[in-house]
């Protein structure tokens, strides 16, 4: 329909293409059950993106309407983000009501909008479903969470609401399903254009309004759906659809340029001459609106809340009473997170496990099969290699957002914000930042994608800039490899019971440093981020705490299916890339037989190799590793560590090291079988004996040791603050949409572990450590 194809109060809808699918959009605050109706409408038959030059998630999906219905067939659901209100205070709410004026180029204006509204909490989101009614868009009111009203006493009368509204009404419990049929037949059939509750605004203000919504109805504007320009009715008041937008562009900062394009440049000049003469702010005229609106909204929430005399203590009320208690509350919110943490190491460990033997499997099918040569070397070591890297996240992302959607369904996540917001907001982080952060000890990958939860911009960013120095589970073979290898095994507290150990050993201690100083790491990056990059107001948490309520688990399998196939889908293209790329570099160029064998001759005569020394007992097993080895040297990462020794030997690492923080750049983890490789021990992990073996026996040129307790300390400091992973890197891009932050990223963790561990080997020097 068109842009602005209407007249005065008597609005008429325009002809109707029947030949097209109908665009349905679902708008509503956050927690009125949006998204849980959008999947119930849609199922898996939806897609997720980007709105093109920002971050906020687009969700389309198609849904069938009943066929015998003037508009039945399939239809297309645009969810738009949770709003409050059509006065953005965010990027969500913008590109909501960008939406509904058809400010967006990219994303037509639609033909009906379904308001979702929270039943239990009705006053609050009608402000929203009153705004987007005055826009004139035909327009149904899903009336959800009526068992939840009903539980507490405060009914709706749907019927009563629809007269008062002007539009119809759809009472529905989405969670459960209840109700879905009657609004998948309300959408389509005919539905007239809403008659909402007249807003009066303060003189001034409705001067302002009135003005700019008078230029509107007798201007030339350009419509949605047509090349042609169309002029409206120019009689006695402005329409009621030219009043509604006239007040979103007064109330809120409208891009000059989408205001040009949609309704022409006269329009888009007196929205900017009428704010600065009307003598009331944009932010003065939001707070005359809301009073003004909530006026009326009073007014229709007590005529048609059916209120019991005498209310009960609601059960949300009963819990919070518990859950949100600055005591027990944070009691039972430990428990929780311990159990979320959990989950995540251990529930998702065996499917990771599987993953990697079904990798493995497939790499031993193919070596089997397959004639040597470049092409299988690719297949098992490139392409399976970087699938498996991708696919191993899998089950940890699964049982983070199984978590987080039961958390989310039930209404324990907004609880958990609120304890947390006190404590985080001393570094200045956003309550909601608690999550991601606590996720990322198993892996920065699902934690980074958890920050969808925080709206701010500057809050969002921040975490997703700190996530990763949280101790990921990744880097637990490398800490194990080094303190197991050169860390003495001696009690600092305890005793000894019954030929048993009971205390704390330096091992241990040395493991929660490392988790500790990843965490200290973290809030000082966040303190400075809050106070450079991203400067601004402390955060203020401010959110409705919604009804505790069942988890829809449909909604929570669909949730978990949406999320693995994005990570699968754009993370997993640009980290099997990469992986390649690494393949290549570790690979080429390849040794030549005389090489090789000079390699195998030049082994068996190390004087500091207590293997085998005679060439002719040599096993193929042997020749091989050596080989590999060898390879490893003559390759381009190889050449490439060798030319980063002199940046990395102050921090006492040599080229073999070096190698493995290349190496390692694929995932943590596998810095210990690179290790392996240049060491010449074939599958190493971090239980190794040989591998610790080889890297104790390993010499500089003037014959002392390359590895001493310091050097293992330096290296362990490196890896709990160094940007390791590129896996993260891939997915800070795709939530960014940008490879600055990525970039910026692995600058700014790369040059604060480089000077750590700088510190660290220097002064350790100095004191006469190692």
């Amino acid at each position: 329909m068109a842009s602005l194809s209407a007249s005065r109060a008597t609005i008429s809808s325009c002809p109707v293409n029947k030949t097209a699918l109908r665009q349905i959009a679902l708008a509503g605050n956050p927690n009125a059950g949006k998204t849980t109706l959008f999947n119930a409408l849609t199922g898996m038959r939806q897609k997720v993106g980007n709105y093109p030059g920002v971050t906020v998630e687009k969700k389309e999906g198609r849904c069938l309407l009943p066929k015998s219905e003037p508009f039945g067939g399939e239809a297309l659901i645009l969810d738009l983000p949770g709003t409050y209100s059509l006065s953005p205070k965010s990027p969500d709410e913008e590109i909501a009501r960008d939406v509904l004026l058809g400010l967006r180029s990219d994303t037509p204006i639609p033909d009906v909008v379904v308001v979702v509204i929270d039943a239990s909490n009705l006053e609050r989101n009608l402000y929203l479903a009153t705004q987007v009614l005055e826009l004139g868009i035909p327009t149904v009111v899903a009336l959800n969470m009526s068992d939840v009203a009903r539980a507490n006493g405060k009914p709706v009368d749907a019927a009563k609401l629809s007269l008062a509204l002007g539009a119809p009404v759809v009472e529905l419990v989405a969670s459960r399903g209840e109700g879905l049929d009657n609004l998948r037949l309300a959408l389509a059939q005919e539905i007239p254009l809403p008659s909402p509750p007249i807003l009066v605004l303060p003189e001034k203000a409705e001067a302002a309004r009135a003005h700019l919504a008078s230029i509107l109805d007798t201007r030339v504007l350009q419509t949605s759906d047509a090349d042609e320009d169309q002029v409206l009715d120019t009689d006695e008041k402005p329409t009621l659809r030219a009043s509604g937008i006239a007040l979103r562009l007064l109330c809120g900062n409208v891009s000059h340029d989408a205001v040009t394009r949609t309704f022409g440049p006269l329009v888009a000049e007196a929205t900017g001459v009428v704010r600065e003469s009307c003598e009331v702010s944009v932010a003065r005229l939001g707070a005359l609106e809301a009073q003004a609106r909530y006026t009326i909204l009073g007014k229709i929430a007590s005529d048609v809340v059916v209120q019991d005399a005498v209310l009960p203590l609601s059960v949300s009320d009963k819990l919070d009473a518990v859950l949100t208690h600055r005591i027990w509350g944070m009691a039972i919110f430990a428990l929780i997170t311990l159990l979320v943490f959990q989950a995540i190491f251990s529930w998702a460990q065996i499917p990771m496990d599987a993953i990697n033997n079904g990798v493995a499997a497939l790499q031993g099918a193919l070596s089997s099969h397959m004639a040597a040569g470049p092409l299988r070397d690719l297949l098992t070591d490139g392409v399976l290699a970087g699938v498996g890297a991708v696919l191993v996240f899998l089950p940890q992302i699964l049982v983070l957002f199984f978590f987080i959607g039961i958390l989310e369904d039930t209404g324990y996540m907004a609880r958990a914000a609120f304890l947390m917001d006190r404590a985080m907001s001393r570094v200045g982080l956003h309550g909601r930042a608690f999550i991601p952060l606590m996720s990322s000890f198993a892996c920065a990958i699902p934690g980074i994608m958890a920050t969808r939860t925080i709206s701010n911009r500057r809050d969002r960013m921040t975490t997703i800039l700190i996530a990763p120095l949280m101790t990921c589970s990744a880097r637990l073979p490398v800490y194990t490899l080094m303190i197991a290898t050169f860390i003495s095994n001696r009690a600092l507290w305890g005793a000894h019971i019954g030929g048993h150990f009971f205390g704390l050993t330096l091992p241990a201690a040395i493991m929660f440093g490392l988790y500790a100083g990843g965490m200290l790491a973290a809030m000082g990056a966040a303190w400075v981020f809050k106070r450079t990059l991203f400067k601004g107001p402390p955060p203020t948490l401010m959110m409705e705490l919604p009804p505790y309520k069942v988890p829809a688990w449909r909604n929570i399998l669909v949730t978990m299916w949406d999320r693995a196939s994005q990570f699968l889908k754009r993370a997993g293209t640009v980290i099997l890339a990469i992986s390649i790329v690494l393949w290549f570099l570790l690979s080429y160029p390849k040794l030549g037989a005389n090489e090789q064998a000079r390699a195998i001759q030049d082994f068996a005569s190390t004087p500091t190799s207590n293997r085998v020394l005679d060439v002719r007992n040599l096993t193929t097993e042997q020749r091989g590793e050596i080989v590999a080895a060898a390879q490893l040297r003559h390759s381009f990462a190889g050449n490439v560590g060798r030319v980063v020794e002199p940046l990395i030997a102050p921090l006492g690492f040599n080229w073999k090291i070096g190698i493995g923080l290349i190496g390692a750049m694929s995932a943590r983890e596998v810095f210990v079988s690179t290790m392996g490789t240049v060491y010449s021990v074939g599958n190493a992990d971090e239980t190794s004996k040989s591998l610790k073996s080889a890297m104790k026996n390993d010499r500089w040129p003037d014959g002392k040791p390359v590895w001493t307790s310091l050097v293992a300390v330096s290296l362990l400091v490196y890896f709990v603050l160094a940007m390791q992973c590129l896996s993260t890197l891939a997915v800070v891009r795709r939530e960014t949409n940008s490879w600055k932050w990525p970039l910026f990223m692995q600058v700014y963790m790369t040059g604060l572990a480089w000077f750590a561990s700088f510190a660290v080997y220097q002064v350790g020097r100095m004191m006469g450590w190692g």
